[in-house]
């Protein structure tokens, strides 16, 4: 009798893009409708094949003068004459457009961002319209969340997005400033504009009030002009930890309220007696999810020292099964690589880990040849001390170290500039509590890895940033007289969520 092969072949299954009506170019969203702007236009590209989806406009200090006084406009001659349950009715209906139109939202990132179309599909449209509704249900309940006795909006909000979660990132910053009032000017990442200028489509549909909502695209230069510029009010911004300083050096001084999310180096912490199958399935969700290319992304795992080599021998044997390739295709587990500058970022950082004497290991795929790719890899035998153990690689890159003890754990995991999130895996409830109780981060995950709710506060401590998004205290962020302390300047507040992996 033959052996039977363990392995199945897949069949191409790619989600067709005939869904998608996509424009030649794409100008700027002010005041309800799109315009040319006067900068030089700029084309975007898809980074698995580097074709070139559409021509996108770019914004001059004249057009952010434009979208600014829109949003103005705007905040003081309709929005804020509108009541909560108003505003709640637009977000309510911004939320139900999301979901009629989610497959071509998610065909488009997946096409502009080069993730795996079931991530967009399952994870990042399905929490954008969830992002919507849970501030929609805030509008007009502001007097009573607990934020104090009269909170108010605070005017116009400019808000500048990565290229990471394009839609997903629009969502978090746009519902909760809608919500409670202010009205907004928003800038996407200059590789991948696609879907926040497909959403303004969706502005349109919800006859959301002119002005409200305005996205203007271009590079750092058009982002700079948007957050110093001299009436706007609040300033969020999701990034690099440099342009973050850059942003607080400028706005300093300026009374603008200021929210920042940065980058990060998660700690991924494995015990002895962790749940290990669930673990190894936390693992992978962890740093691979998204090509890595996620802030919060458990680049660092530390495994305690007598299951290192089981935890490392079994993930390289899951990583082996992953499949990476077109974006599009719905077989895909790893995308491709966003951009040409971030790919070169990747392969430094990776060459530089083996020059400081790490062992690398990479999951033996097939690179198509165009487009921008890089497989899976794993390094062993890590110091503290090297870049690939403290600096944001921002690609599938896994550093491993070991511990003997939850105190080396603790002392490790906090050996870092960022702080933003953290993961434990461990089957001894009173342990997991205790270190998670030491943890410098933002949000610890307990037995799970990477779970969002629009109902629980996210942000980081320290190079991560401060500020928190999602929950009530991303409301706190956007109004002025707001009770409820949202710098994450104070004592650390984890978020902790226990539940089963994606």
């Amino acid at each position: 009798m033959p052996e039977t092969n363990r392995f199945l072949d897949y069949a191409p299954a790619p989600e067709s893009t005939a869904i998608l009506n996509l424009r030649e170019s794409y100008g700027l969203f002010i005041d309800g409708e799109f315009s040319d702007g006067h900068g030089e236009s700029f084309p975007i590209i898809s980074p698995a094949t580097e074709a070139k989806i559409a021509q996108i406009a770019t914004a001059d200090a004249s057009d952010v003068d434009r979208a600014v006084a829109a949003a103005r406009r705007a905040y003081s001659r309709t929005w804020t004459k509108l009541s909560g349950a108003d505003r709640g009715k637009y977000l309510f209906r911004i939320a139900r457009l999301v979901q009629e139109r989610a497959r071509e939202l998610a065909v488009a990132e997946s096409l502009d961002n080069g993730k795996p179309i079931k991530e967009s599909r399952d994870v990042d449209v399905p929490l954008v319209a969830a992002w919507f509704f849970y501030y929609a249900g805030w509008a007009d309940k502001l007097d009573y969340a607990g934020l104090g006795p009269n909170p108010r909006s605070l005017g116009v909000a400019a808000q500048v997005i990565p290229w990471n979660f394009p839609l997903l990132m629009l969502a978090w910053k746009i519902a909760p400033a809608l919500a409670a009032g202010n009205t907004v000017v928003i800038k996407p990442a200059e590789t991948t504009p696609l879907t926040a200028l497909i959403f303004a489509e969706i502005l349109q549909q919800a006859d959301l009030p002119v002005g409200v909502v305005n996205i203007i695209t271009g590079a750092g230069d058009t982002g700079s002009l948007l957050v110093n510029h001299p009436d706007v009010n609040k300033v969020a911004f999701t990034g690099s930890t440099a342009v973050g300083r850059a942003i607080a050096r400028s706005t300093a001084g300026s009374g603008k309220k200021l929210t920042l999310e940065l980058g990060g180096k998660a700690a991924n912490i494995v015990f002895d007696d962790a749940p290990m199958d669930q673990a190894i399935e936390g693992i992978v969700n962890g740093i691979f999810f998204n090509q890595g290319h996620v802030c919060c992304a458990g680049s660092r795992l530390l495994v305690q020292e007598n299951v290192k080599d089981e935890v490392v021998d079994r993930l390289k044997a899951r990583l082996s099964t992953l499949r990476l390739g077109d974006p599009l295709d719905k077989n895909t587990d790893i995308g491709a690589i966003n951009s040409r500058a971030q790919l070169e970022r990747i392969r430094e950082l990776s060459n530089i880990g083996e020059q400081e004497g790490a062992e690398r290991w990479t999951a033996d795929c097939e690179i198509p040849k165009n487009g921008f790719w890089f497989a899976p890899t794993i390094f062993t035998n890590v110091s503290t001390s090297h870049r690939i153990a403290r600096e944001e690689v921002f690609g599938p890159v896994l550093s491993v170290l070991s511990f003997r003890t939850p105190a080396e754990a603790i002392s490790k995991a906090n050996n870092t500039p960022y702080g933003l999130s953290a993961g434990i895996w461990s089957s001894n409830g009173s342990r997991v509590l205790g270190v998670a109780d030491k943890l410098r981060a933002g949000v610890v995950w307990i037995n799970t890895f990477n779970q969002f709710d629009p109902a629980s506060p996210f942000g980081g401590y320290k190079e991560s940033g401060y500020g928190r998004e999602g929950g009530r205290h991303g409301l706190a962020a956007y109004l002025t007289g707001a009770a409820l302390e949202s710098s994450g300047r104070g004592s650390s507040s984890a978020a902790l969520t226990k539940g089963a992996s994606k």
